[in-house]
């Protein structure tokens, strides 16, 4: 049972597995992964039918998950999947049904670069898509982190990065014109850093 799930899922992120598991996503058919990494969140959607595209400034990113779709999804084009950064998706506007994007908002390098970033993932979905988002806040760990400026804190991990909280995150669901599709949860990591969901849906 294990080895099935592993085939199945992969080391898939647990939130999104959640939604899997409600059956948020079963009515996309073109999905896009903007940071592939090490492809973590690709087996599931390659191996069921979607339309898979994803993007990573890293070119051996690119290449893993250009060799994860030839050996899971053949007839899935290899080149859906293109070097490119989160602020300038080469992809037209509401092209993709759904959007996840975990752990590289946190990556901002200021608030304008988050913008950026966030509102050009946007531009790409269509009416009635989905954003899944993972990415670190200050949430419960707010007298834990050290302000660095434009957005940027020093975590008790020993980490640099652009922190949100539920206020950054309610103005953004509300400028976009998007609604919460599941509410904000946040997972604190011994108070060495939080992660938090941010799930949102195109009106």
């Amino acid at each position: 049972m294990n080895n099935n799930l592993q085939q199945l899922y992969g080391n898939i992120d647990i939130y999104l597995f959640d939604q899997l598991l409600k059956g948020r996503f079963d009515d996309c058919q073109r999905i896009i992964d903007i940071g592939i990494g090490g492809g973590r969140n690709l087996p599931y959607f390659l191996q069921n039918g979607f339309e898979v595209y994803g993007i990573d400034p890293n070119a051996d990113a690119v290449e893993n998950g250009k060799q994860l779709s030839a050996q899971l999804a053949p007839g899935n084009p290899t080149d859906n999947f293109v070097i490119a950064a989160a602020e300038d998706l080469p992809f037209p506007s509401a092209y993709f049904d759904l959007a996840i994007c975990s752990a590289v908002l946190h990556f901002a390098s200021n608030h304008e670069h988050f913008d950026v970033m966030v509102r050009s993932i946007w531009r790409t979905l269509k009416p009635g898509g989905y954003f899944f988002v993972r990415l670190a806040s200050d949430i419960g760990i707010e007298k834990l982190v050290f302000p660095l400026g434009n957005g940027r804190y020093a975590l008790p991990d020993g980490s640099n990065r652009y922190l949100v909280n539920e206020e950054t995150l309610s103005h953004y669901t509300s400028i976009l014109g998007g609604e919460l599709f599941e509410p904000i949860k946040t997972t604190n990591v011994q108070n060495l850093r939080c992660m938090t969901t941010w799930c949102l849906q195109k009106i």
